[in-house]
């Protein structure tokens, strides 16, 4: 068992969109990523995704509802197969949980787009 420092870890994270494994459970992964501006729009077709924001300001944009924003210490659990697209306003820390092996821009592929997550540094 090995504890994780939040603010060790997000401060270890040079790239924004680029999330990295902080843990595992029960095949669930708990991933931290900073972000900055606009994501890519994508959906998951076999996961629901929970976002939980650390610092800074998401909005997550939906093509059929209303955007959610969240701020520090807020959550949601986008559902699967629901295309939505993040949006820090400017800057944001967020903790995601979601089943191992989920790729990060969902149902797209583009620069953005990682494989292999590395794991925190805290």
């Amino acid at each position: 068992m090995e504890k994780v420092s939040l603010a060790d870890a997000f401060a270890s994270i040079d790239e924004s969109w680029n999330p990295h494994l902080a843990g595992e459970l029960n095949g669930q992964a708990v991933k931290l990523a900073k972000a900055e501006d606009e994501f890519v729009w994508h959906s998951h077709a076999d996961a629901d995704e929970l976002f939980l924001v650390t610092a800074g300001r998401l909005r997550i944009e939906f093509r059929d509802d209303d955007d959610a924003v969240l701020d520090a210490g807020e959550l949601i659990v986008v559902p699967r197969d629901t295309e939505h697209r993040p949006v820090a306003e400017p800057e944001a820390e967020i903790l995601l949980f979601e089943p191992a092996g989920t790729r990060n821009t969902g149902d797209v592929e583009n620069e953005l787009t990682r494989e292999e997550l590395e794991r925190v540094d805290g």
